[in-house]
């Protein structure tokens, strides 16, 4: 016996392509599952059985190597489909759900047939499963089991609600102990889990101090006090024109409400209902479970049971439908842009679209990612300059991209995504902006321009360079990001450009030791799959000779590596003839190498490899050397700014050898890495002391060891605190407090203390040369012995000669100078940032007027009357 559904009503049930003049539209066909329907299970695919088989939901699901997709193997010719464990892939509504979005598998392969550089096309069913575009298998965690749900990640969240201020109200009076506290601390966390950068939230508790990991049983609840304040906090929120100015919610956590505080409600929030109330009844037991019922049901909010740890996800997920239902309803189709994501390769951003079924139940949303590196390549590298760069900011200053940015840290020898890193502000890499003019403007979408003076950093922090910068900042349209432009004054403000015929310039161009910025786009190779595996220079030259005319190039850049090829070439000829006249060399030497604009490279091996040094110098995995998307190499910036004609000693420090003599040279120039010989000579420090100025950089993206008293039981939720919990108002009072900017640390057990790191903020010192000390010499008093030291600056270079007396041992008296970090305070946040809100806001429909449950009593009574069922 089954049962089969047609849909009579014209139920919004299958998603299609169509383009109208306002954009794209969502249209939807009449379909019903068939009994015996299967589908690709991700987890399942290409699996047998002891008999060999194919497992059910599995089968041969072929799948390719594609370079496009970060080299995993996919299918791209179809979608497959993504099971939560703790959800059932053969349920009901699974089955419908995956046969409905059957024809999405057409729109996705369209799509990427018409934009190749297209990635990820997804749809996450309110249901729980997750067709990914294309086809991939499904890895499980060590213990077998698939802990996503799209239903609980941010960009699904985001599209399906609008900005929203949270009060969470958390009865812990004295029965709330024991299993029902710990629940009620899940259930804060999963709340917090939920909420995005342009949310609100507070937190009101009955104990004077509020933190998640300390909440204590005192005394009895005194929930009708917190509720007063809670409606409290929300209307001066909105009197003010704080918060998000949209969507308004109370969130009480507790095990039973002896009354209904209809008074409160009168007072309040009736008739107009602006404030969502959703409670959640903790415990087994349902100890007056009629008044936290009615207490949603009167306030158009949801209630729901909590028993056990395993219900809280699934319960507090469903506020999140019912505060999608006035969008749902006014068919609004809002495309949301997300912050920024990482995935296992490259950080992404989400462009989002929603659709959804009549009647105010949201079906699902579909969405495309968009790989970063990609769009920042439409900022040319070359035409930006050596200490040019372009970055994108979100509308509550939140970084997208920036040179600076660094998103991961490293754990033991894996590289990790760090807690915070998509919300790093832009004042904590621009932090010359004392003021915060700059962050200002772009927030609040902005076009204009100003200049600062700044201290940037290279060779991974360890040296310091002035420069003066002149910013350039607009808004994206139709974005809520807004895009800044940097370019340096002085060196590189011009681009030199000459002809030369292709014939020459590709014949100097294909020389052996020559390479080109393979990061850069000289020709874009990600438009026809058939170019995906050619090098930079494979296109450049497969266009040139007319191999690939099809290939779309950078004309201009084109023609200026062309020209530098052409002027750079005699240099090889040049260092052949010292490699051949031995008598000229001078010892050591192992590599020549010049670099232009056009990110061209020349470089000729004096030595071996296994004789070499810097083995890794100028190869594809020294980034700091090397031409890339973000930068130039550290010696071709450091040398712009250095003097014509003189030279530039730079020592790379994991290629360093050296050891502090008691005869030798000091690096000069803009900074100066005295770490290493601080800590042996302490001559050497009373000479940076007297030849150099301190100067103290700050990094607010530095992983710090946590202190012991930090570590509790479960894992970071750091992103809540410093990005999320962002405070509507401060209030504290006898029985109440509202704790903001929440630091909740949940770490497991298995962790080692001293191996635990959290994101902290550090300053540390750089040394930069005082160049009117030619030469200077001193006598140094130890004790009973003295110490004479003299520094002279070696001519047209950037090195120092110092020469020490030996024999007088001043460590005592003088401790060495490290270049070590040292952690401080948070200092830039001195109050709330400038936040700009997003656009839309859908809060209020005039259908929505009954609690959830009722309305769902209320479609179900209409489903009856469109449904014909044909028992088989």
């Amino acid at each position: 016996m089954g049962c089969k559904f047609r849909l009579k009503s014209n139920a919004q049930l299958l998603i299609t392509k169509r383009h109208t003049q306002s954009g794209p539209t969502l249209v939807t066909q009449n379909l019903c599952t068939p009994d015996n329907f299967d589908y690709y299970n991700s987890m399942l695919i290409n699996t047998v059985d002891e008999d060999g088989n194919p497992v059910p939901l599995g089968g041969e699901f072929p799948l390719e190597e594609n370079e496009h997709f970060n080299k995993l193997p996919v299918n791209i010719q179809q979608s497959n489909i993504q099971v939560p464990t703790n959800v059932y892939n053969r349920d009901p509504d699974i089955l419908n759900g995956v046969f409905m979005s059957e024809a999405l598998n057409d729109v996705f392969a369209d799509n990427f047939q018409e934009d190749p550089t297209l990635t990820w096309q997804y749809f996450g069913s309110s249901t729980g499963f997750f067709r990914l575009y294309p086809g991939i298998q499904w890895t499980p965690d060590e213990n077998g089991v698939v802990t996503f749900d799209c239903r609980n990640r941010n960009w699904y969240i985001q599209a399906a609600t609008s900005p929203k201020d949270v009060v969470i109200v958390v009865d812990v009076s004295g029965s709330m102990k024991g299993l029902r506290l710990t629940i009620a601390k899940h259930t804060i966390n999963t709340i917090l889990d939920t909420l995005g950068e342009n949310d609100f939230v507070n937190i009101i508790a009955v104990s004077i101090c509020l933190l998640v990991e300390e909440l204590h049983v005192k005394g009895e609840g005194k929930v009708k006090k917190a509720m007063k304040e809670s409606f409290r906090i929300l209307n001066e929120a909105t009197a003010l024109g704080q918060g998000s100015l949209c969507n308004q919610a109370i969130m009480l956590i507790t095990d039973g409400a002896m009354e209904d505080f209809q008074d409160v409600f009168q007072e309040f929030n009736w008739p107009e209902r602006r404030v969502r109330v959703f409670t959640y009844l903790i415990g087994r037991e349902m100890t007056f479970a009629e008044n936290v019922k009615w207490i949603a049901c009167n306030n158009k909010g949801y209630y729901t049971h909590v028993s056990t740890l395993a219900d809280v996800q699934e319960n507090v997920m469903e506020y999140l439908h019912v505060l999608s239902r006035p969008m749902v309803i006014n068919h609004d189709h809002d495309i949301i842009w997300t912050e920024a994501y990482m995935d296992s390769v490259v950080s992404l951003l989400l462009i989002l679209l929603l659709f959804f079924l009549s009647h105010g139940i949201l079906l699902g949303v579909v969405g495309t990612d968009v790989a970063l590196r990609e769009l920042m390549r439409l900022a040319t590298r070359y035409k930006l300059g050596i200490h040019g760069y372009a970055y994108l900011i979100t509308n509550n200053g939140y970084i997208l991209s920036h040179p600076d940015l660094r998103p991961l840290y490293k754990e033991g020898k894996k590289l990790k995504p760090k807690p915070n890193y998509n919300s790093v502000d832009l004042s904590e890499v621009e932090w010359e902006d004392s003021e915060e003019k700059l962050r200002t403007a772009m927030v609040k979408g902005e076009t204009g321009n100003l200049s600062l003076d700044v201290k940037t950093s290279v060779d991974k922090g360890r040296r310091v360079m002035f420069l003066k910068n002149d910013y350039y900042y607009t808004v994206i349209n139709e974005t809520p990001f807004s895009l800044g432009i940097v370019l340096s004054q002085g060196y590189g403000q011009y681009i030199f450009i000459g002809n030369v015929s292709v014939e020459e310039g590709l014949h100097d161009l294909l020389a052996p030791d020559l390479t080109i910025a393979n990061e850069w786009t000289y020709c874009e190779t990600d438009i026809d799959p058939a170019h995906r595996k050619l090098s930079q220079l494979q296109a450049v030259e497969r266009y040139l000779t007319g191999k690939e005319p099809g290939l779309e190039c950078d004309m201009q850049l084109l023609q200026q590596t062309l020209f530098d090829a052409v002027v750079t070439a005699p240099m090889e000829a040049y260092w052949n003839a010292l490699m051949l006249n031995v008598s000229g060399m001078d010892e050591g030497i192992e590599t020549a190498f010049l670099g232009t604009r056009s990110g061209l490279i020349r470089f000729l091996r004096y030595t071996g490899i296994e004789k070499r040094i810097g083995k890794s110098f100028l190869t594809s995995t020294d980034k700091e050397n090397m031409f890339t998307l973000d930068h130039f190499p550290v010696w071709y910036r450091r040398a712009a700014e250095y003097p014509a004609g003189k030279f530039l000693y730079y020592m790379p420090r994991q290629d360093t050898r050296a050891q502090p003599n008691m005869c030798g040279s000091l690096e000069g120039g803009q900074g100066i890495n005295v770490g290493r010989y601080c800590q042996k000579s302490n001559t050497v420090c009373l000479c940076v002391c007297s030849c150099f100025l301190r100067v103290s950089l700050f990094d607010y993206q530095a992983m710090c060891k946590m202190n012991s008293h930090s570590v509790s039981s479960a894992r970071p939720l750091l992103s809540v605190c410093t990005v999320k919990s962002l405070p509507i108002q401060k209030y504290s009072q006898n029985q109440f407090s509202v704790k903001y900017n929440l630091s909740i640390y949940l770490f497991s057990h298995s962790t080692k203390k001293g191996d635990i790191l959290q994101p902290c903020d550090t300053e540390y010192p750089s040394f930069v040369y005082e160049p009117s000390v030619k030469e200077t010499n001193s006598i140094i008093k130890c004790g009973r012995c003295q110490k004479m030291f003299v520094v002279q600056q070696i001519p047209e270079s950037n090195l120092l000669m110092l020469v020490v007396q030996a024999d007088c041992d001043c460590s005592k008296q003088y401790p060495p100078i490290t270049l070590e970090p040292e952690e401080v305070r948070y200092i830039l946040m001195k109050s709330q940032k400038v936040r700009r809100r997003p656009e839309s806001c859908h809060s209020y429909h005039a259908q929505v007027r009954i609690s959830s449950q009722m309305l769902f009593l209320h479609l179900f009574m209409l489903l009856i009357d469109l449904i014909s069922c044909e028992i088989l």
